[in-house]
């Protein structure tokens, strides 16, 4: 398995250590996501399949 080493957290999460949240890292091929606080369960999907859920998400989403 390739070593990912650039996990991003979102900028609403804050600066501090304590702050539990999602993280990505993105190879050419798959997006690789994680909670912060359990660093080694790591999901790995598609750019194709998160595309798909979020517009999923946003036809079934009331305006």
């Amino acid at each position: 398995m390739t070593t990912l080493d650039n996990w991003q957290k979102s900028s609403f999460s804050g600066s501090g250590d304590g702050n539990n949240c999602l993280e990505l890292a993105a190879t050419p091929t798959t997006l690789h996501l994680r909670e912060s606080d359990t660093p080694a369960t790591v999901l790995t999907t598609t750019p194709a399949a998160v595309a798909h859920l979020l517009a999923g998400i946003r036809v079934d989403t009331p305006s």
